[in-house]
């Protein structure tokens, strides 16, 4: 065996035993017990969800603004959501573009046309999209799934 092939076997089997060492250091949290699984990295979770709008539900504008997700920031620094995504189970998908939102923060994503500000942004469509069963999912800007959110049949509850 050269030495040099020594010598990576020697760094590899150490970057492993490290990993596991950090991996077993690593303090269990208060969070484990939740019934949500969402990425354990990420600040950005989906909050309260508004679907099937609230009173009269004419179609209008007004009407579907009264529809929403939340997506909240639960970390103390800012987090840029461009290219992050909202999107239902039927494929309807919101793509956030340059977007900051503030460290304990929360924006509402309105189904309606609006003007987006810092708190609420609007997906523009004429069409409900979240139904009274539904799941929103939230993926970052690698599409990797960071939350998701079920309501419906069985009753308002996180997955991921």
């Amino acid at each position: 065996m050269s030495a040099s092939l020594a010598t990576r076997r020697a760094l590899a089997a150490l970057l492993a035993a490290g990993a596991l060492i950090g991996a077993a250091a690593l303090p269990a949290t208060a969070d484990d017990h939740r019934r949500d699984h969402r990425s354990p990295h990420s600040s950005i979770v989906i909050g309260d969800v508004q679907y099937d709008s609230p009173g009269r539900n004419d179609r209008s504008n007004r009407a579907l603004n009264r529809e929403w997700i939340e997506v909240k920031n639960t970390g103390r620094h800012a987090v840029n959501l461009r290219g992050f995504t909202l999107a239902d189970r039927d494929g309807n998908r919101y793509r956030f573009t340059d977007f900051r939102l503030d460290g304990r923060s929360s924006v509402k994503v309105h189904t309606g046309e609006g003007r987006d500000t810092r708190h609420d942004v609007y997906q523009d469509r004429r069409h409900q999209v979240w139904d009274e069963r539904d799941t929103a999912t939230l993926r970052d800007n690698r599409g990797k799934v960071i939350d998701t959110e079920s309501w419906g049949r069985r009753g308002h509850q996180h997955h991921g």
